[in-house]
């Protein structure tokens, strides 16, 4: 079952919670192995990141714009950069469970990959199947390190854009504009090393994926 096919299963079940060897056992009774499930979560977390990305870059163009301000309803301004601070928050924890998602299973793939080389009998075979999961042992740690540096990079985006908006929410008057000038370039360079550190990170999971289907 490739990894398209499986998405409404996989939807139900993941919904259900969960991340056992039972649960893995019970995916693996319906037809769905670890690496299927892998291959999904991979392009659920590359998802993800295309959506953070586009995310922050909406809440920057809503912080660039406030800047601008000039006249009319302050207090307008501080909603939309509050439901695009709080929109940006939950991106965050979407991409960071993303992560913890893949981690997991990617230790349940593993150690079964390792238990299973044990039981070969002809060196040949055996010596290839290590090969093959040294290298996708390998590929996978990339991906891992391409996603947290990536994931590592919001944060300090998130507490300054906190701190704006919380200043603007008691201070709707000139000096809240002013205060948010004097963030803008910072904001802009970190949104800028944001959205490049993600398209490496999905550069990495498109990578890993096609891997993984080929294999």
């Amino acid at each position: 079952m490739n990894s398209k096919a499986m998405l409404p299963v996989l939807a139900l079940l993941f919904a259900l919670g969960a991340c056992s060897t039972m649960y893995y056992e019970g995916l693996e009774k319906i037809g769905i192995p670890k690496r299927d499930v892998m291959v999904y979560r991979v392009e659920q977390a590359r998802d993800t990141q295309e959506e953070t990305k586009e995310q922050f870059k909406s809440a920057l163009e809503q912080f660039t714009a406030a800047t601008h301000f000039t006249g009319g309803d302050l207090e307008a301004i501080y909603t939309k950069l509050n439901d695009e601070y709080e929109a940006s928050v939950s991106k965050a924890e979407e991409v960071r469970d993303r992560i913890e998602d893949i981690e997991d299973v990617s230790q349940a793939l593993f150690a079964e990959w390792e238990q299973e080389i044990s039981q070969y009998s002809n060196a040949n075979l055996k010596r290839s199947s290590q090969n093959k999961l040294n290298t996708t042992k390998t590929h996978y740690q990339q991906l891992i390190a391409s996603m947290k540096k990536a994931e590592s990079k919001i944060q300090p985006i998130l507490t300054v854009f906190r701190d704006q908006v919380l200043f603007l929410k008691h201070n709707l008057n000139a000096r809240a504009i002013a205060s948010l000038k004097n963030e803008l370039d910072t904001i802009q360079s970190d949104v800028s090393a944001l959205i490049a550190s993600m398209e490496d990170s999905i550069n990495e999971a498109n990578a890993f994926i096609d891997t993984m289907e080929n294999k």
